[in-house]
């Protein structure tokens, strides 16, 4: 089974319609119905009801069936014994088994067309940054030389080979010339000169730039390619979209079902000629849009085996029209889709981005070249080599330990308000011890040194105003003495105390100094967190930029290139603004073809840039608006105002 995207609506839709048109035409179902004499084969009649069930939507709603599994259930119609004319019961259930057999060929046709415009997409923006960038062009220049040296080395042979026959006649039919080697040596080096320059001013030109010229030019007609694919698919899905199973059975009133019962038959047989026309021509890229429409409505009015009206008609052939149609069916799942998918792969292979090999052809060359060479370095130097790897792990674990870890751990100790954390620039005590050795100081020295006017010892009272002093830095008595000492300091030094100040004074100093420290101390202690977090930013850092290189190394190619999920969602929407504004809605107000089926690819592929990009418990929503993009019952104006939405509404996940 393969999983519905953006034509899942579009297909369950119809499925619900068809459902609700055997309800109004009140078919019972085998099951239901009562009655054996009206029944025909039952074993038939049981298959035929299994194979609906299986291709039913409502038993597997978000899936579409395998082209294996559609044809198995349309060999149910072809299995029977065509001899004898079937029940009512039983043309009824292979009618519906067609229509859905169609339903469900009509959603692979579109699925596989709109994943086909998908790599076109991306064909086209790596076009347009070679095309955009004199390094891309001569890049692609670079990568591409060794395709074009072989192509003109078959022309140049071809060629060479034609003119040397040519040659070699014409000096025959000439009499009296003997032909020596030599001539023919002199003959042939002038035909491979002549045609060496024909072809390489043919490819290169006479300029130095030409070259690069020569291959840009090949970049844009291989661009013009691919968006002429991408045109043709859109063109494809829009009338498939607009003409293709238009089932509305709630505009019909009790009153008129009898009358249109098997309308929707109708609508099934030209539906499938459509299919088909589609599928056929949607690969010729030699044709615009216009002719394109032109050839597939065309091909419909030239199908005369598959009418289903009852106008003209024998009365056994609408019992044999489920079988052709059945058949046609069959030709389209073996034949034109098998076929459309090899035609779509070979267009991709020639106009799309080059292959990997013509890509990396160089790198693999060195590689493969130097593979010997680099094999003997690794066996002479493998003890270097293994110090070398031995190193890198250690030095990745201890940059772990030292740079991740550790300052983990202390920015956690400093919430915890651990003691052994904190950030100090001395130790806690010796401010204290410091003070208290120059309290002890000041007063020793005062004890020693009276004062000369009343010349008594210190109390008790005394001694505490000094320490008290101290403490706010007032060292009066030891200055005065310096002072006394300073007027003869010869003397105060030999047999004075001009010294012990002095050295008293640089206690003093040390004290300041180290009140000073304390204050910085605390201010570190204050903001001891934010430098635990400094200390971690460069190893989380680190980390993290490790991280997101490996996690870009590792996503898909068409992710690591200029236009990454953002951009690719931006130009999207680009492209639906631009299309839904400059389209030309006719008169009730409907899009082109080719517009609407533009429309849809730009959808498909905002989807899937949403579905990686944005939220899981907002992506319902996303796909609301999307629903209101698509919906060309609203009108442009409103188109437009839910692309807007779009933009403005999820642009944290999308810019």
């Amino acid at each position: 089974m393969e999983r519905l995207g953006a034509s899942s609506s579009q297909v369950r839709t119809i499925d619900e319609q068809l459902d609700r048109l055997q309800l109004n035409t009140t078919l019972l179902s085998p099951a239901d119905d009562g009655s054996t004499a009206e029944t025909g084969n039952q074993f038939r009649v049981l298959n035929l009801t299994q194979a609906i069930k299986s291709l039913s939507m409502a038993a597997s709603p978000h899936k579409l069936r395998s082209t294996n599994a559609l044809w198995a259930a349309l060999q149910t119609i072809s299995s029977g014994d065509r001899s004898t004319a079937p029940s009512p019961t039983e043309q009824e259930l292979e009618w519906l088994l067609v229509g859905k057999a169609t339903i469900q060929l009509y959603g692979l046709v579109i699925s596989a067309l709109l994943k086909q415009t998908l790599p076109l997409s991306h064909d086209i923006w790596y076009w347009d940054s070679v095309l955009g960038s004199k390094f891309n062009a001569g890049l692609y220049a670079f990568q591409s030389s060794p395709q074009y040296l072989w192509q003109m080395s078959k022309d140049v042979y071809q060629d060479v080979q034609q003119q040397s026959c040519n040659s070699y006649h014409r000096v025959c039919n000439e009499p009296g010339v003997l032909d020596t080697i030599s001539r023919r040596w002199s003959r042939f080096y002038q035909i491979l000169r002549k045609s060496i320059r024909r072809r390489s001013l043919t490819i290169w030109g006479s300029k130095p730039i030409a070259p690069l010229m020569r291959f840009r030019a090949d970049a844009r007609a291989k661009q013009n390619h691919v968006k002429q694919a991408r045109e043709m698919s859109a063109c494809g899905i829009g009338i498939l979209m607009d003409e293709c199973l238009t089932l509305d059975p709630d505009k019909r009133n009790d009153s008129s079902i009898n009358d249109h019962k098997d309308e929707w038959k109708v609508v099934v047989s030209k539906s499938i000629p459509l299919i088909d026309a589609v599928i056929r021509n949607v690969t010729a890229i030699d044709q615009d849009a216009g002719n394109f429409e032109d050839t597939v409505f065309a091909s419909l009015e030239d199908e005369s085996d598959i009418d289903t009206s009852q106008k003209g008609s024998t009365d056994t052939e609408p019992m044999r029209r489920p079988v052709i149609l059945a058949n046609r069916l069959k030709g389209i799942l073996r034949e034109s889709l098998p076929t459309h998918k090899a035609v779509s792969i070979s267009l991709a292979a020639q106009y799309g981005r080059p292959s990997r090999f013509v890509r990396y052809w160089l790198p693999v060359s060195i590689m493969i070249l130097s593979a010997s060479t680099t094999f003997r370095f690794a066996v002479r130097h493998k003890v270097q080599i293994q110090t070398w790897i031995s190193d890198l792990g250690t030095t990745v674990l201890d940059f772990w330990t030292n740079w991740v870890l550790e300052p983990s751990k202390k920015v956690i100790a400093t919430i915890r308000h651990d003691e052994d954390s904190e950030i100090a620039i001395m130790s806690r005590k010796s401010l204290e011890g410091d003070r208290a050795s120059l309290e002890r100081m000041v007063i020793d020295f005062a004890m020693d040194n009276p004062d000369p006017a009343t010349g008594q010892t210190l109390n008790e009272m005394e001694m505490s105003s000094i320490r008290a002093k101290v403490k706010e830095g007032d060292l009066t008595p030891v200055l005065k003495a310096y002072e006394r000492d300073l007027r003869r300091p010869l003397v105060g030094t030999i047999g004075g105390n001009l010294v012990r100040a002095l050295l008293i004074q640089v206690q003093k100093t040390k004290v300041d100094i180290e009140v000073a420290v304390g204050g910085i101390d605390s201010l570190l202690k204050s903001q001891e967190l934010v430098f635990g977090f400094v200390g971690l930013t460069p190893g989380i850092l680190v980390c993290v930029a490790i991280g997101r290189w490996l996690k870009s190394a590792f996503k898909a190619p068409t992710d690591r290139t200029n236009f990454g999920a953002q951009g690719r969602m931006l130009r999207v929407l680009r492209n639906i603004d631009r299309l839904l504004s400059t389209s030309s809605p006719s008169n009730n107000r409907l899009l082109t073809y080719k517009e609407h089926g533009l429309l849809l690819c730009e959808v498909y592929e905002l989807r899937q840039c949403g579905q990686r990009m944005i939220p899981n418990e907002l992506y319902p929503d996303f796909l609301e608006e999307v629903n209101d993009l698509v919906d060309l019952r609203v009108g442009v104006e409103r188109q437009l105002r839910a692309a807007n939405r779009i933009r403005w509404a999820y642009k944290k996940w999308l810019f």
